[in-house]
């Protein structure tokens, strides 16, 4: 007993030490399919999510584990699962078999397809997608509008300002 009031004293304190835009958004949410899901898609969830068909929220700020999840703002976290959609930034981990940032992206993305629109970090896939890439873009094929960085793959393609246009095995820009 003594263990469970403990661990209840220290819950009350992390959350009045959480800004109140923290204590705004919700700290769980779970869906079935959005709609049905806890918070309604216009809220932002701060903790966990899980979506064990498809899930929709305004913005993530934790982990986010699910089938098919899908974020409408910038989000910061980890997030895994079959589909992971961000249609704006995304700060953290995203590693899905499908993992897309219509937003910059910083951090590491993994998966089968990865893409993002403008990525800092890592990208580790069967093949990865960039609009303009600064890191490492690391899979069988490797595509970036611009880089700055090294892509290792079978086959490596940077449409402009690289060392070759497309070249097997290594191709960098700096």
């Amino acid at each position: 007993m003594k263990k469970l009031t403990q661990i209840g004293l220290l819950a009350i304190v992390c959350l009045m030490v959480l800004s109140s835009s923290a204590l705004a958004d919700t700290p769980i949410q779970i869906s079935l399919f959005n709609p049905i899901q806890i918070a309604p898609e216009s809220e932002s969830v701060t903790g966990l999510r899980v979506n064990f068909i498809y899930g929709k929220n305004a913005s993530l700020t934790g982990l986010d584990w699910g089938l098919v999840n899908h974020l409408t703002g910038n989000s910061m976290g980890i997030q895994t699962g079959f589909i992971g959609y961000n249609e704006a930034d995304f700060t953290g981990w995203q590693d899905s078999w499908v993992s897309i940032t219509k937003g910059s992206f910083l951090g590491l993305q993994t998966g089968l397809y990865t893409s993002c629109n403008d990525g800092s970090g890592i990208q580790y896939g069967f093949v990865n997608v960039a609009g303009s890439m600064n890191g490492l873009q690391l899979g069988f094929i490797n595509k970036a509008s611009t880089l700055n960085g090294i892509q290792i793959g079978l086959v490596n393609i940077i449409d402009q300002g690289g060392a070759f246009p497309i070249f097997p095995i290594v191709n960098w820009s700096f």
